[in-house]
């Protein structure tokens, strides 16, 4: 009976976690425990006091509890990179594959440090895309709500004006009066389905066929799709440059980097060259084949294969197309500002300049 009533207090007490609730550790979060990692196992920690140390500074619930899973793993005697693989949704592939190799060559360290400046750029590439959108995003959003205003509560006035002239009414505005009703049941039901579409996709969007459609789609995109290859071949190069720098095994390393791409038509193109590979062929002829990777980046790779550089090839590849990335988003933010404020001028001047037509066909009739 103790027991229970203790378990009883305890669940009174607010024992149970709603995991739902609490935030997924994002690249910042993993690339600010590697460092910690990296700097405490450089001077000299073992690894299972740093772990413990590092999941006690951690702010994040969720990687708190898993450094404290990855602890006792290696208290039962197993390598933190298999300790780390047993928690997918929390390590990166790229962090795991990087400590394993670090494991092997005994530079954890470094690996781990290696791993946080890659997460930190990627981070840092992922919110230059993300203010980029922000701003359309936003301006859309508006757009949205200004329409719907109008059609539940200005266009509604116009009707009953309308309605007492007893004449017929221009095609736009018969149009705004007919979607009128619509627009107070049709808001909340686009809203809703809209709040679902986006948890429902949230969920599944990391399923291959949702990528395969939304990578191909956004892929063929006038100007989105040049900057999304851009930064495919700016991660796929920086990722690979560490991993073969770190010791990595060519071909362990390319299935690493196909399954970190982030982009469908990547990672497809990367597995083909994989399969190569493993045949013996050298890196740069199967990627002179695939269509995604240009012609300059296949050169370099030759040329660092045939020097023995590619490690350095393949950064210098990062940090150009990286720069290449920031200057292309920096012009599509300044390209869209200015489009997206026409567009919101005309759609709501043109449901405007809609109810006054009719007010002008009077006053011509008068006239």
């Amino acid at each position: 009976m103790a027991d229970i009533s203790s378990k009883g207090t305890n669940w009174l007490r607010g024992d149970i976690k709603f995991k739902l609730f609490q935030r997924q550790p994002n690249l910042k979060d993993i690339a600010i425990m590697s460092r910690q990692l990296a700097t405490l196992i450089g001077a000299g920690l073992p690894a299972l006091r740093a772990v413990k140390i590092v999941s006690e500074q951690s702010e994040n619930e969720l990687l708190t509890e898993s450094l404290s899973r990855v602890a006792a793993g290696l208290e039962r005697g197993e390598s933190m990179s298999i300790a780390m693989s047993k928690e997918p949704k929390i390590y990166p592939a790229l962090m795991i594959g990087m400590v394993r190799a670090g494991e092997t060559g005994g530079f954890v360290d470094r690996a781990l440090d290696s791993v946080s400046s890659t997460l930190e750029r990627d981070h840092h590439l992922r919110g230059t895309i993300k203010s980029a959108m922000s701003y359309p995003v936003a301006i859309l959003i508006l757009a949205f709500l200004a329409v719907t205003v109008m059609l539940i509560w200005i266009v509604p006035i116009f009707a009953g004006m309308f309605a007492s002239l007893h004449s017929a009414l221009p095609l736009p505005t018969q149009i705004l009066v007919s979607l009128s009703p619509v627009a107070a049941w049709g808001a909340p039901i686009i809203i809703i389905g809209g709040a679902f579409f986006a948890n429902w996709y949230r969920q599944n969007k990391n399923l291959p066929i949702i990528r395969q459609y939304r990578d191909g789609i956004v892929s063929r995109t006038p100007v989105f799709g040049k900057l999304v290859a851009k930064i495919s071949v700016a991660r796929f190069a920086r990722n690979l440059s560490n991993m073969v720098n770190s010791g990595v095994p060519i071909l362990q390393a390319i299935n690493i980097v196909a399954g970190t791409a982030g982009n469908w038509p990547m990672e497809q193109a990367l597995l083909r060259v994989e399969e190569a590979v493993r045949k013996g062929v050298p890196l740069a002829i199967p990627m002179k084949q695939e269509k995604i990777f240009p012609h300059m980046v296949t050169q370099m790779v030759a040329v660092g294969e045939d020097s023995g550089t590619l490690s350095t090839m393949l950064m210098n590849i990062a940090d150009f197309y990286d720069e290449e990335v920031k200057t292309t988003t920096d012009q599509l933010t300044s390209l869209i500002e200015p489009i997206m404020v026409a567009f919101i001028g005309i759609v709501v001047g043109s449901m405007v300049i809609s109810l006054y037509l009719p007010i002008f066909d009077i006053y011509n009739h008068i006239k």
